[in-house]
């Protein structure tokens, strides 16, 4: 029964019926709902150990000497391995949501193995300052619908592994790097030089430029490799 439902959200991800994995399976939906109470906790005995496997190798590469070229090396992994396998997209895009959870801490043992890798390559130079863990989470999100989709067309323009390509150059730091316009920003606000969060500004006081100390430690750190340099 377990064979039969890796195979069925590999192929159609959480969106896949219990009454094709219960044919699949050869035995009766009833027989499914006896052994797992609904079609997420099925899903959930499936996917669990795929992530909790990203997460054990996001933190096997935490001291290594070379962060930024590690740190891309695993987003391209994990969205080539992610990309061929429908209930890992589905479970990686859900827990980043939370709208639904693989199984309790796995998403966010996830993230945090991978904001550890973020933190250091960009702490080498290697990754924009303005960069956080939820921005790399939803173009890693993104970039998998992304590789889903062209290969299920047929793309013919550029090699396999395109959208990921453009995702780690989007990460890298650079002279010029693209602003969009903000319209809403209310006349009492300020946004955070480092990531571009909103926050109110004090009515009293030096104005504040940053939306926090990791922020704030983040420029620091910034202006420190540049007099470095």
């Amino acid at each position: 029964m377990l064979q039969a439902a890796r195979f069925a959200f590999e192929e159609q991800g959480l969106g896949v019926p219990l009454g094709e994995i219960a044919r699949r399976a050869g035995v009766g939906a009833g027989t499914v709902y006896r052994h797992f109470s609904s079609k997420e906790a099925l899903f959930r005995a499936t996917i669990v150990d795929r992530i909790e496997l990203f997460t054990g190798t996001a933190r096997d590469l935490a001291d290594v000497t070379d962060p930024g070229p590690v740190f891309f090396r695993f987003l391209a992994s994990v969205v080539r391995l992610a990309s061929q396998n429908k209930a890992l997209c589905d479970a990686l895009e859900a827990a980043g949501s939370g709208r639904f959870e693989p199984s309790p801490g796995v998403g966010k043992d996830f993230d945090e193995a991978l904001e550890v890798l973020l933190c250091r390559a960009q702490e080498a130079g290697a990754v924009r300052q303005d960069i956080g863990i939820a921005d790399v989470r939803a173009l890693l999100v993104g970039c998998l619908s992304m590789e889903r989709a062209r290969a299920g067309a047929g793309v013919a323009d550029g090699v396999q592994g395109r959208m990921t390509e453009l995702m780690c150059e989007a990460l890298r730091p650079e002279r010029v790097v693209t602003k969009l316009a903000h319209d809403l920003v209310k006349r009492n606000e300020t946004r955070c030089e480092v990531c571009g969060a909103v926050f109110a500004m004090a009515p009293t006081g030096r104005p504040a430029r940053y939306c926090g100390g990791a922020c704030r430690q983040k420029a620091h750190r910034a202006r420190r490799r540049t007099r470095q340099r």
